[in-house]
Formats: structure tokens, C-alpha cells, sequence
């Protein structure tokens, strides 16, 4: 009994814990999306290891498709776009995370027909060319798709994932052997049972992860001066790609209304934020014009 005590006050900190961010905005925001605390989960994964884990990743990933011919070289007019659109995302990425505008960011762009990108920890981008090619995006849909992916390293979603992991690893198997301690069930199987269900929970997480990214995202792109209206048409065009063949990209980001409908809640929030690096009013914004996807 004094075990099941302990593994639900063990739980309970833990379920305190990641509600903390949401509750608690670190500063009150002028304007654009509310800055939230980043989660203390993060603190359970040490950021050296991750940050070291992901530049060996990211350094790997680059050697192997330079030595297949898969790496754009700096001055291809694709690379030239990424790195400029990034230049102007950067200086932003502080509001976030204070830390980052010390990262040493790169930008990369690979050779694939997936409709793929990512940043790493500590600001390592990599665009896949399929991404560009098949989707036929503006540069304000670019910089969607780069301000998702920055905001998910901003706000250290994979220390906050590992961190995730650790802490539900020890819940199961604190959890398994307070219940074969009570009812007597053999250890092995509760111990079993609670990596099930603490590896479900950190599952669940991701949705709020995704749509975190993408409110930080259109925040970030705004206050570069792009349009965040983009984000829409960006996860139209997704959607409508998508239908054709899935796509690896959408695996595990989730798509259709309920993201569109998020971003449209928070529009008004960054609207004027755009709208101000284009010394205008909202009212006076044209409206947002896209690219037609390219015929199949």
C-alpha cells in the first residue's frame, strides 16, 4: 500500500508537470501567440546528450547524401531561397527560446522525392526537394513549413519526448510492481502492461506537440513578414497531395480541419503582427494569393 502511494504521487507530479506550460505564459505577449513556458519534462533528457545526438545525426545524414550525389550545393537557386527565407525566420527565434539565437544554424536542402523537412535541436534544417516540387509552394508556404519545423527544435520537443520516455518508463514499471505487490499478479506481465500504457501515453502528447509547432510557426513567419495565411493554403495543398498518395510527411503530423480550424482561431492574433511589417492594417491586406499544385 505505502507503494501505490508513492507511484500515484509520482504521477500525480508527473501529470502536474506537463499542464504546467500551457497554464503558465512566462511573459504576457503584446501581440501574436501567447509565449508559454517550455515544459519542465524536457529536464528529465540532458540537452548536451540530445544536442550532441543530433549533430551526429544531422552531420551523418549529410556525408551520406553528399556521397550519393543527394546534396544541393550552396549555390543552387533552391538552397539560395531556403537560406534567405531562414535569414529572415532567425532573428525572431529568441521570443521562443532565448538560447537559440546562439545555435549555429544551418540549412540544407537533400535530393528526394519525399515531401519532407525537419530542424533538429540546435537549428539544424533540412529540406527534402519533393517538398518544393510537389506542393509548388510560394515563398510564404515555405517559411510555414520552415517556422513549424523551427518551432518543434525551439520549443526542445525531442528533449521533451526523451525526457517523455525516461519518466513513463519509470512510471510503468513503478506502476507494474505496485500492482503485483496489491493483487499479486506476476511482475513480469505488470511490468509488461505498464510500458504498454506508459509508451501510449507519450503518444498521446504529439497532437499537442504538432499543434504547438504550428502556432509558433505562423508567429515566427509573421513577424519575418510573411503572410500567415499561407499556413492554410500550405495544409490545403497538403491535404489535397495527400489524397493522391500518402505522404511520409503527414505520418505523424496530424491533418485535415482540426488543424486548419486551429490556425484560423488564432489568425487574428497574428494577422496584425503581420500586417505591421508591412506598415498597413489588416483591413488593408490583399488577400492571399497561391500557387496551383503542378499537374499530375
Amino acid at each position: 500500500m505505502k507503494l501505490l502511494k508513492h507511484t500515484t504521487a509520482f504521477l500525480v507530479l508527473a501529470a502536474s508537470m506537463q499542464l504546467a506550460p500551457a497554464q503558465q505564459p512566462s511573459t504576457p505577449a503584446a501581440d501574436g501567440i501567447p509565449v508559454t513556458r517550455l515544459s519542465p519534462l524536457r529536464m528529465f533528457a540532458d540537452e548536451d546528450t540530445v544536442n550532441q545526438q543530433s549533430k551526429l545525426q544531422y552531420d551523418s545524414l549529410l556525408k551520406e547524401a553528399d556521397s550519393k550525389n543527394a546534396l544541393f550545393p550552396p549555390d543552387h537557386p533552391q538552397v539560395k531561397r531556403l537560406r534567405a527565407i531562414a535569414q529572415r525566420i532567425i532573428p525572431h527565434v529568441a521570443r521562443w527560446n532565448p538560447e537559440a539565437a546562439e545555435w549555429n544554424w544551418e540549412v540544407n536542402l537533400l535530393n528526394s522525392s519525399q515531401v519532407n523537412a525537419f530542424c533538429m535541436p540546435g537549428g539544424r534544417i533540412a529540406f527534402f526537394s519533393g517538398i518544393l516540387t510537389k506542393l509548388n509552394m510560394t515563398d510564404d508556404e515555405v517559411a510555414m513549413v520552415m517556422g513549424h519545423e523551427i518551432a518543434h527544435a525551439l520549443r526542445e520537443h525531442s528533449r521533451k519526448r526523451a525526457g517523455e520516455s525516461q519518466l513513463a518508463a519509470i512510471a510503468g514499471k513503478v506502476g507494474g510492481l505496485a500492482a503485483s505487490a496489491l493483487f499479486g499478479i506476476d511482475p513480469n506481465l505488470t511490468d509488461f502492461g505498464g510500458r504498454l500504457a506508459a509508451q501510449a501515453a507519450v503518444l498521446k502528447f504529439s497532437r499537442g506537440e504538432e499543434t504547438e509547432a504550428d502556432l509558433v510557426g505562423i508567429d515566427l513567419a509573421a513577424r519575418a513578414g510573411f503572410d500567415p495565411r499561407a499556413g492554410i493554403a500550405l495544409w490545403q495543398k497538403m491535404g489535397a497531395v495527400n489524397a493522391r498518395a500518402p505522404i511520409e510527411f503527414l505520418s505523424t503530423h496530424p491533418s485535415g480541419n482540426t488543424r486548419i480550424e486551429e490556425m484560423n482561431r488564432n489568425m487574428p492574433l497574428v494577422l496584425p503582427v503581420y500586417a505591421r511589417t508591412k506598415s498597413t492594417t489588416v483591413a488593408r491586406l490583399p488577400p492571399y494569393r497561391t500557387t496551383p499544385l503542378p499537374k499530375t
